[in-house]
């Protein structure tokens, strides 16, 4: 696999998340260790899952059109208001050179619009087909919070937006940056947004047995811990502002740190389940390190995948372990999914701001709520375990993988 042609910098920053609705806010409370995860109504009878992370202190219609709201489902509007605030960030409106034929969006989500699904369902079994809403298709489909974004700042560059179920944020992240390195486009807008905390979608992840049915939301989501027994559904979105490195120097543009690899593979094993031996996993790693150009020994961090399910944690440290061998034990390995719950498509959006975070102000994040390590994980691998740890991190690296076996991995470099 061919390295990037182009550099290309991260230059801006948005975020919603159940553990704060800003950069700083969120990034505050992760270094804290402090938890998003609550009882919540799930609006489920007799529902054994009790608990989720949701936004809190927090109203679209503070930050978008009340009629716009009324239009489009809440994964939208979580997108749209991340995506503003990492162009708000990146100042690339302020840029007068600024082109914006080589402006583009790539912007996803996992599941995309299923509370407008839901809802118009409902209408048109009680109300018939005259009432369901003009706004249904437009309002719920995955691809409009890319299309919204070009629309609302005249941004006619390449304009897409990837499905991969959670892994969905750094699909779109690093497709976005060969966006930028192939000469499409100066500045791609690229991130993920999920709203997935309706009866319908807790209903299907409860069959799947893929939730945690703990109903203490201090001590459910707990990454490598023997006693883990599923994931914590969240909503939010995450949004990066890429840019070609000479086109931010010359602006002057903050650069908060550099894509220098992303790798893709997939499982090829099982609709949810992930390979026991993870060599899915290993292999986009691998990819990654490849397109990089990078030695296993100079990665200082991942932030992992590492959902709190029991089959899928296991799997991703063994792959670890394999990819980086003993340098594995010197790596500060993190779930920040301990405290946000899993974003699903937002995931990667999310995970890659804490991920550059870490490298441009030297903590990271724990991955907290542990208790006792599963029997099945190294013993000297550093978790990060319940406290944040300084380090001196000059490349990280976000993992991701989705149902279906697809996996996505990027790494970030800090520029001394």
């Amino acid at each position: 696999m061919k390295q990037l042609h182009r550099r290309v910098v991260v230059t801006g920053l948005g975020i919603l998340s159940p553990i704060g609705n800003t950069v700083n806010e969120a990034w505050s409370s992760c270094t804290q260790g402090l938890s998003g995860i609550t009882n919540v109504d799930v609006g489920i009878s007799n529902s054994p899952v009790r608990i989720g992370a949701q936004l809190k202190n927090f109203n679209t219609s503070d930050h978008l059109d009340p009629k716009e709201v009324r239009r489009i489902d809440p994964f939208i509007q979580y997108g749209l208001i991340a995506a503003n605030q990492s162009i708000s960030d990146s100042g690339i409106l302020e840029y007068e050179s600024l082109n914006k034929e080589k402006v583009g969006i790539n912007f996803g989500a996992g599941i995309g619009g299923i509370q407008t699904i839901e809802n118009n369902k409902m209408i048109l079994e009680s109300k018939g087909h005259k009432k369901v809403s003009p706004f249904f298709v437009p309002g719920s489909i995955v691809n409009m919070i890319s299309g919204l974004v070009s629309i609302k700042h005249g941004f006619m560059g390449p304009n897409t937006s990837v499905v991969t179920a959670c892994s969905t944020g750094n699909h779109c992240i690093g497709t976005a940056a060969r966006s930028i390195a192939c000469g499409e486009a100066d500045v791609m807008i690229a991130g993920g947004a999920e709203m997935a905390s309706t009866p319908l979608s807790i209903s299907g992840f409860i069959s799947a047995r893929a939730l945690s049915t703990n109903p203490d939301p201090e001590s459910a989501c707990r990454p490598w811990d023997k006693d883990r027994d599923g994931f914590i559904l969240a909503d939010g979105a995450g949004s990066l502002v890429l840019e070609d490195y000479e086109h931010a120097k010359q602006r002057n543009a903050h650069i908060y740190a550099e894509i220098i690899g992303f790798g893709m593979s997939s499982d090829a094993y099982h609709m949810t389940a992930p390979h026991p031996e993870g060599i899915g996993v290993i292999a986009v790693m691998k990819n990654c390190l490849e397109n990089a150009g990078l030695k296993p020994e100079d990665v200082d961090h991942i932030n992992t995948h590492g959902t709190s399910t029991p089959l899928g944690d296991v799997a991703e440290l063994k792959a670890i372990s394999e990819v980086f061998g003993n340098h594995a034990k010197k790596i500060n390995i993190n779930s920040t999914k301990s405290m946000t719950g899993h974003l699903l498509g937002a995931a990667g959006a999310i995970e890659a701001i804490s991920v550059i975070l870490a490298m441009e102000r030297g903590v990271v994040p724990p991955t907290i709520n542990h208790s006792t390590r599963d029997e099945n994980i190294d013993p000297e691998l550093n978790l990060t375990l319940n406290k944040a740890q300084k380090r001196d991190v000059k490349v990280g690296m976000s993992n991701t993988f989705g149902f279906g076996g697809h996996n996505a991995c990027v790494v970030f470099k800090r520029l001394d």
